[in-house]
């Protein structure tokens, strides 16, 4: 305890410490955020990706930097401050953990982001947790633009990993962008019979020109 307390090791978990090599320049130990993920995560048998604000930030759509990081993983859940950085760690099945980005850092381990393509798709599907609608569409609209190869693994991930919600509001937006018929047609076979309607923008009130295709209430 007074090792931790004094920031020579950091605690990982009840009864696992992290110990440096030698006593840290300052003598406070900073592990980095990859190699804190990836003693935790082996430490329960897991697997993680880091979404939302921070994954927001690695890839440029938003310039505002994540003072906590989300982490899908499928074990445990809860908000943890680990060392000196703080974590959401949010619980999902296995089939939700994947479309990964693997980025090597200098400490010799990997740092596990969302896809780009996962990344706008968690946007869309976490909205309330990360605060990214109406933003999300957005960032959707400008890096297909920019980048429309993405296009395609971008449908694809929708399908895989987003819920109705998600397959609806996208499949809207790409509709409205014109994209390709074939590629929207996939979205539209993925919908449910359900006839229930759903807003375009979920926090804001749900009035506005209703888009039976999609079932979405364009209030925004």
């Amino acid at each position: 305890r007074r090792l931790k307390n004094s920031g020579w090791i950091v605690r990982l978990k009840r009864g696992v410490y992290l110990v440096p090599n030698r006593l840290p320049a300052g003598g406070k130990y900073n592990p980095g955020i990859s190699v804190i993920l990836e003693k935790l995560m082996k430490e329960y048998e897991g697997k993680y990706q880091i979404t939302g604000p921070a994954a927001f930030n690695f890839y440029g759509f938003d310039d505002q930097v994540a003072n906590i990081f989300n982490v899908y993983n499928n074990r445990i859940s809860g908000n943890r401050t680990i060392g000196n950085q703080s974590f959401q760690f949010i619980k999902t099945n296995d089939q939700r953990i994947g479309s990964i980005n693997k980025i090597a850092t200098y400490r010799g381990t990997n740092l596990i982001y969302s896809s780009k393509a996962r990344t706008l798709v968690d946007a869309v599907y976490d909205w309330s947790r990360f605060n990214s609608l109406p933003r999300g569409y957005q960032w959707i609209e400008a890096e297909l633009q920019t980048n429309p190869k993405l296009v395609s693994d971008f449908v694809h991930v929708v399908i895989k990993y987003g819920n109705q919600a998600t397959l609806k509001r996208i499949g809207y937006l790409l509709d409205s962008l014109n994209q390709s018929p074939k590629l929207i047609k996939r979205l539209v076979e993925q919908l449910s019979n359900s006839k229930s309607l759903i807003p375009w923008i979920p926090d804001k009130a749900a009035r506005g020109k209703l888009n039976r295709k999609w079932g979405i209430i364009v209030n925004g």
